[in-house]
């Protein structure tokens, strides 16, 4: 289990490191906050560190670093270095940023704080892209365990509406209504730590059981280095995109302003959002770890592992807690797989909202322009979640274009914290390796993916299996992240001589 264990160390030695690096060059100083200085009692709330890190740490987990992970381990403990580096040098970069220029911003959503940067047209682009892609994901953790809970009503044999889905989503998103329009502190920071701790200890858990049990061993990354996918997926760039929230996800720049704006001081920075995701990799590299160990491999592949995946996100989730900690793993997993995902539902139709009064200018300290804003967002949301529910909506093909967006949102961000530490006149490589990184990868993914360019560019074998056509899109790849950095490099150069001039 060297491997496992050397990951491990080099996560938590990049947290005090690499992570202390990123925030010297930001320079946090003892200037006021949004928190201090607006503080309106309902989004602008000062909070205590500690809760600060746990609510973040759920904010922009839920069941992301579980079971992307748990689906990353197809590819075998080569996700390991994808989860360690992408955390270290990737992940916990961008949520740093995001969170940190928008503490410096008064608190404004990313689009906001993205405009700022990189101008207006782009503005516009990532507003409409983070109100459409926050209220899908909060749709999808609202249909997810309203679905999980009927399963559970049935399987514990009750009856009746209890067993319905249409019954337990509506008191979902009656719950999201009230915890999107009241105070952050009301609910979120009072409840949201203890579900923090749960999915630490989940974790903890998790590891324990594999470490204590002599039949189950972590793979080495040396002995099985390349792909053990029983699919043949090319590991660039799908896995990539699919451990998202273990690695680096777009969808935590939406989550960062929500915690900037509950910042007593700038120097909570580091341990709030770098630290968060620093923990948050550190999860999932334990269930990365969980679906090498604990599953069949036939002929150099893990078919078990996709065997278990194929029965369903919650279905694995439960199978790796029962089989490493008995009763009590699988209490905690129905605690995981029901209240995680309602946990980033909420806080994501929350984010759909300050980002709509952020854009159309409405202050959110009265009842009035909040409920414009909540009846809307929530209005869209039910349609979506009741309509799916009932079998007259099938949004799954949208949804498909998640894994994508997502990263391409963390690309934006990464290029929009690079010219704002150019402006700064700070060390702007910091931000610009891993977005033109990024680049490369949410572009090869396009080319690659079925559910977008591949399905005119890859073919079939006579059996049925993809053929993906990776020497059209790695090349491509590359070619944009060099025209990506060009770009940026060339907009650096237009703004020094203009000052010059």
């Amino acid at each position: 289990m060297i491997s496992f264990l050397l990951c491990l160390a080099l996560l938590i030695i990049g947290y005090f490191v690499y992570g202390k690096i990123v925030d010297n060059t930001f320079g946090p100083d003892d200037r006021e906050t949004p928190a201090v200085r607006i503080n309106d009692g309902v989004d602008y709330v000062v909070m205590p560190q500690w809760k600060l890190f746990l609510v973040q740490l759920l904010n922009i987990a839920g069941l992301g670093p579980i079971f992307g992970a748990l689906q990353g381990a197809l590819w075998g403990p080569v996700v390991f270095l994808w989860i360690t580096f992408g955390t270290i040098f990737a992940g916990g970069v961008h949520d740093y940023f995001s969170g940190m220029m928008s503490e410096r911003n008064e608190g404004a959503s990313i689009a906001e704080v993205t405009g700022k940067y990189l101008g207006p047209v782009m503005q516009n682009i990532m507003r409409v892209f983070s109100v459409v892609l926050l209220i899908m994901v909060g749709t999808v953790f609202a249909v997810g365990p309203a679905g999980l809970i009927v399963t559970l009503c049935k399987n514990s044999g009750m009856s009746g509406v209890l067993t319905t889905t249409l019954f337990w989503l509506i008191i979902i998103l009656v719950y999201y209504f009230i915890a999107t329009f009241i105070s952050i502190d009301a609910i979120i920071g009072k409840i949201y730590p203890v579900f923090g701790i749960c999915l630490i200890i989940m974790a903890v858990g998790v590891i324990f059981g594999i470490f204590t049990n002599p039949a189950y061993t972590i793979p080495e990354l040396w002995d099985h280095f390349g792909s053990m996918h029983p699919s043949g997926t090319p590991i660039w760039s799908f896995m990539f995109i699919t451990v998202a929230c273990g690695a680096i996800s777009g969808f935590h720049s939406t989550q960062s302003p929500l915690m900037a704006r509950c910042m007593k001081s700038e120097k909570q920075g580091h341990f709030v959002f770098y630290g968060a995701m620093v923990c948050e990799g550190i999860i999932a590299l334990i269930w990365a770890a969980a679906g090498c160990s604990l599953y069949e491999v036939t002929g150099g592949l893990n078919t078990g592992l996709a065997a278990a995946l194929a029965e369903g996100q919650s279905a694995a989730i439960y199978d790796v807690c029962s089989k490493t900690m008995g009763g009590i793993g699988i209490a905690l997993a129905m605690i995981g797989v029901v209240i995680c995902p309602v946990t980033s539902g909420d806080t994501a139709f929350r984010s759909a909202r300050l980002t709509l009064a952020d854009w159309l200018k409405l202050d959110q300290d009265s009842y009035a322009n909040r409920l414009k804003l909540c009846v809307p967002v929530l209005g869209i949301g039910a349609f979506l979640g009741i309509g799916n529910a009932l079998g007259f909506i099938n949004y799954t093909v949208i949804w498909r274009y998640f894994s994508w967006t997502n990263q391409t949102l963390a690309m934006i961000v990464l290029w929009a914290a690079s010219m704002y530490l150019f402006k700064e006149k700070k060390n702007y490589w910091i931000t610009a390796v891993p977005a033109t990184f990024m680049s490369a990868v949410s572009c090869t993914y396009f080319v690659l993916a079925p559910e977008c360019l591949g399905g005119l560019l890859n073919s079939k074998t006579a059996e049925g299996a993809t053929i993906y056509n990776t020497a059209l899109a790695y090349p491509i790849g590359i070619i944009f992240a060099i025209a990506m950095l060009a770009i940026f490099l060339h907009a650096t150069k237009k703004t020094t001589a203009k000052k010059a001039a």
